[in-house]
């Protein structure tokens, strides 16, 4: 059993519904809790794969997105002060701010093995299934020329297969995560490659 399982499986509370913190307060969070830049990029490339997954292929309105969106931003707003609370005390602060219950559940449930936390719903399987795939893609772009610009899905593949090329990306976890959200991996690479190289 990992140390960090929450031991728990309900998260907020169901009167908070579609109550969200801002987008600009999320930012101002990460400001506070998130020095190493390269990590706060990350949660925005993870963030805004989340909010365009929800609008253009689970056709969500605007509130659902914003839900996708924040947490995407916040998966991992603790991860750099507290790892070995990670992510028990971003869950906590949500729940302390009355954060609507999808949200907090969809941060818990990010890494099932990690946090004993089952994904549910369509967002809490995507930012499972987003979550390691954007940071092995954002890696490969650091290494190609042209970063982002004529990136191919084969070429991904090719570095998932490559157990030594950002070897702290769990390709069980990949695989567990799409096969989950019912998808397939070349579609799920071309959408992060479309969706997180404007991102910075």
């Amino acid at each position: 059993m990992s140390s960090r399982f929450l031991n728990r499986n309900i998260f907020g509370d169901e009167k908070n519904k579609n109550n969200l913190m801002s987008i600009a307060d999320a930012h101002a969070l990460l400001q506070e809790w998130v020095p190493n830049e390269r990590l706060r990029l990350h949660m925005r490339q993870v963030a805004a794969n989340m909010k365009a997954w929800a609008i253009e292929k689970e056709n969500e309105d605007e509130i659902t997105a914003q839900k996708w969106e924040l947490a995407g931003l916040l998966h991992d707003a603790d991860w750099e002060k507290y790892p070995e609370q990670h992510c028990k005390v971003i869950v906590e602060e949500l729940e302390k701010r009355n954060i609507d219950p999808d949200v907090i559940h969809c941060i818990a449930s990010h890494g099932p093995a990690v946090f004993g936390v089952e994904p549910v719903s369509k967002m809490d399987k995507m930012i499972y299934a987003i979550d390691e795939l954007s940071g092995l893609i954002h890696a490969y772009s650091l290494m190609r020329e042209g970063k982002y610009e004529g990136m191919e899905v084969k070429g991904v593949k090719k570095r998932l297969k490559e157990k030594s090329f950002a070897a702290g990306v769990s390709r069980e976890d990949i695989q567990d995560a799409i096969t989950r959200a019912n998808i397939t991996l070349e579609e799920l690479i071309q959408f992060i490659i479309d969706h997180q190289k404007n991102v910075n």
